[in-house]
């Protein structure tokens, strides 16, 4: 199946890195989001990304005009998924919104059209259920920065035909991504991983065993990871690596998982990392300066 039209439901940080890479690569793309300012806030950080890319030598500025006139944006999603071949949802982290895009996605998009979600932790096969076509549903988890990073995890639901399976991986390929083949378990294998290792480098903080700067210093220096822990979860978003380890201690029911009171009482405080401008570390626009903030 040769599959050219593809629907990117959420214009948020994810959503616009993966209109942005389809764009590029030849497709035609539609961002769909309820919200008109945040699809406007979008087009515009895709462009200013291209402008990036262009002054880096990585594409030219014909195949930036390219990005943006192939890009169509709309806050209706039966408009927006009427032609798809394949539909992304990137939406929030939140299992009851994405069960409730799923079944009107189900409704709405062509019944041959790939179902995916770029879901970081929550069951692709929970997500499957919500809709009368399990066997097209799947999970394609793009890490941020989307233009930049070149992982792809491919997630199979209980029920995801290997056709379907097949093509993504493909699709991948042909955005220049590398796919990894994973089962749905959760967390999968990326934020499994993860985010036991962040909510270790909290519990180390929460328990004056060393600073922010010193537990960061240590696994780039030691470990040779180009982030530290702390300041990555800060990239992430706090909210969201909350989010998941909840996912990780609900579905295996291991205490193991239990995010650090750290952690959950800076969420509650609103200290959600770069997004809100202070998490472990305070960001002031404009400036790449680390300051701790703990």
């Amino acid at each position: 199946m040769m599959i050219k039209n593809i629907a990117v439901i959420g214009a948020g940080t994810m959503g616009n890195g993966i209109a942005h890479v389809f764009a590029q690569y030849h497709f035609n793309v539609t961002l769909i989001d309820t919200n008109e300012a945040a699809l406007g806030k979008a087009v515009q950080t895709i462009s200013q990304n291209s402008d990036r890319q262009v002054s880096k030598g990585m594409i030219t500025q014909a195949t930036k005009e390219r990005i943006l006139s192939t890009l169509h944006t709309t806050t209706v999603m039966e408009a927006g998924v009427a032609n798809a071949g394949l539909v992304i949802e990137a939406a929030t982290e939140n299992k009851a919104v994405k069960l409730k895009i799923f079944t009107q996605l189900d409704e709405l998009a062509p019944p041959a059209a790939i179902l995916a979600s770029n879901t970081s932790s929550i069951s692709i096969t929970a997500i499957a259920a919500a809709t009368k076509r399990p066997e097209k549903v799947i999970g394609m988890h793009f890490m941020n920065p989307v233009p930049v990073m070149k992982l792809v995890e491919v997630i199979n639901g209980y029920a995801t035909a290997q056709e379907v399976t097949n093509e993504v991986v493909a699709i991948s390929t042909q955005l220049q991504k590398i796919p990894c083949i994973v089962n749905d378990y959760p967390g999968f294998i990326a934020n499994r991983i993860l985010m036991p290792m962040i909510n270790e480098a909290v519990y180390s903080l929460y328990e004056r065993v060393a600073g922010v700067e010193e537990i960061d210093t240590v696994m780039k220096l030691g470990m040779a990871h180009p982030m530290g822990p702390l300041q990555l979860a800060d990239f992430i978003g706090l909210d969201v690596c909350l989010s998941i380890l909840k996912v990780l201690q609900e579905g295996f029911g291991n205490p193991k998982y239990a995010p650090c009171p750290l952690l959950v009482n800076m969420v509650a405080a609103g200290k959600l990392g770069v997004k809100s401008g202070e998490g472990f570390y305070r960001y002031t626009p404009g400036s790449k300066d680390l300051i701790p903030a703990l």
